[in-house]
């Protein structure tokens, strides 16, 4: 089973995007009082996966007035959870088999705290569900039923998430059930998003209604710690996009977030974490699309995947951009 957003290379022949490989840095140079250049990070910085511009935006207003890299990311994500017609995260999302709509998010903060709701059901902002776990309980993951009511207790409002599309759809797919790998139609599945504010703190945050069609309540990795988030203050963070399976069995955030506190770029990271998962013995990766971004404390980017056209919004210096990734299948 494959995430929905990646799943079939249709247009893998077609001209080919031009790809933006390396590492993509945020530095400004600045002279010392000894004449030394040194190079200081540029911020606020926002990165998030796909082509989602008003997500981005909205998160990089919230720094520009001196928000934190949390209600930044919180804010962000929080477009995509309303934006109906994405039916990918939030209302709209395409349901599971039953034709019921379950969401997940995680949320995580620069001192390491973690919350995260799992196959909720009509609730439509669960990213700032998941917050409330993190900071208003003594928990770090709620699930189900129990995440609902959590959730309208703290005020958030139930309503249903199946819009009159979504139901076509689903009641379309039906009529034959078949659920086939589709890499990269329907375009983001998940949004995970990374920001650093102007104290040089680093949050994320990932929402997703998950795998269309999938089977009742499964969850994928996109509010699992490590699989489909991590942040470490200290070093950076990185965000995941694909078939969630496969980058639970990688833990791919976090050796992400770990190769750089290694030393290495944000881009050389997402390159070998994406490197793992298609070299495991027996792995098919044609038959699978999986796409990382990431940060580091210094303020340079990286985006990489199994395929191409995956690709991931930047805010830095002012300007909001979305930028196609390199890809590791060229064939």
């Amino acid at each position: 089973m494959k995430r929905r957003n990646f799943i079939k290379n249709s247009l893998a022949t077609t001209v080919g995007l031009v790809s933006i490989s390396g590492t993509l840095s945020s530095f400004t140079k600045e002279t010392t009082e000894k004449s030394t250049q040194v190079l200081k990070p540029i911020r606020p910085l926002v990165i998030a996966t796909w082509n989602t511009p008003l997500a981005v935006e909205t998160a990089a207003k919230v720094l520009e007035k001196g928000g934190s890299a949390l209600d930044a990311v919180e804010q962000g994500c929080r477009i995509e959870e309303a934006n109906e017609k994405g039916q990918s995260v939030g209302k709209g999302g395409l349901p599971d088999r039953d034709g019921n709509v379950t969401l997940d998010a995680c949320i995580m903060d620069s001192k390491g705290n973690y919350g995260a709701v799992l196959a909720v059901k009509n609730i439509k902002h669960v990213v700032s569900v998941a917050r409330k776990v993190m900071e208003e309980t003594p928990h770090v993951m709620l699930v189900g039923e129990g995440a609902q009511q959590f959730a309208i207790s703290k005020g958030f409002e139930k309503e249903d998430l199946l819009t009159e599309a979504s139901k076509k759809a689903w009641e379309k797919w039906k009529e034959k059930s078949e659920y086939k790998p589709i890499i990269n139609i329907e375009n983001h599945d998940t949004i995970g998003m990374l920001a650093i504010d102007k104290d040089g703190n680093i949050s994320g945050a990932c929402t997703t209604s998950g795998l269309a069609y999938k089977m009742a309540g499964r969850v994928g990795d996109s509010p699992i710690i490590g699989g489909g988030l991590f942040v470490d203050n200290e070093v950076g963070g990185a965000s995941a996009t694909g078939l969630g399976e496969e980058v639970l069995k990688t833990v791919g955030s976090f050796l992400i977030v770990e190769l750089m506190r290694q030393g290495k770029s944000p881009q050389e990271a997402c390159e070998i974490a994406i490197d793992r998962i298609v070299k495991k013995p027996g792995k098919n990766f044609k038959d699978f699309q999986v796409g990382y971004i990431a940060l580091n404390k210094q303020g340079e980017i990286g985006g990489y995947s199994i395929h191409e056209w995956f690709s991931y919004n930047v805010y830095q210096n002012g300007e909001n951009k979305n930028i196609k990734s390199d890809f590791y299948n060229k064939g």
